[in-house]
């Protein structure tokens, strides 16, 4: 399963889904780096009635925290937000060792259940997860597109 999971990963890393630069009519974009690590990622999102409907994110970084991006957009492209956020803890949670209430809601994510075993790595693998939590939040709160900058 291990082999299977690293496979995964690896095309996620390789052929990146929803990685773009920009999104039309993106309703909140933020910015989440790791300064222990370097890594740097833009997120964009889109809301329709209250249901992530356009997600994209772009950015430098290890194969971690871009493969777990990617397969994040997956996961939470057409949820709703409550749901989004939801499945969002969810992951969180996974990297800090619990079992995953919500596994093959996961999709792909479920694939980076054995990065927990490297705390040096969990804030890589939860740099997007984060991110989109952080939209999510933002567009919630009344903003329109503008940008929000954290670093982890």
């Amino acid at each position: 399963m291990d082999d299977l999971y690293q496979e995964i990963i690896l095309d996620h890393y390789r052929s990146p889904k929803n990685r773009a630069p920009s999104l039309e009519d993106e309703d909140v974009h933020v910015h989440h780096s790791n300064p222990l690590c370097g890594d740097e990622m833009d997120l964009r999102l889109r809301v329709a009635d209250d249901h992530v409907d356009g997600l994209v994110f772009d950015g430098e970084g290890c194969s971690i925290s871009q493969a777990s991006a990617s397969a994040m957009t997956q996961a939470v492209l057409g949820r709703d937000l409550k749901d989004a956020l939801d499945l969002t803890e969810d992951f969180r949670r996974m990297m800090h060792g619990d079992e995953p209430a919500r596994a093959d809601d996961l999709l792909d994510g479920i694939a980076f259940q054995g990065v927990a075993k490297f705390p040096v790595r969990v804030k890589c693998a939860l740099l997007g997860w984060m991110a989109v939590r952080d939209a999510i939040e933002t567009y919630q709160n009344g903003a329109s597109a503008h940008t929000v900058t954290h670093d982890e």
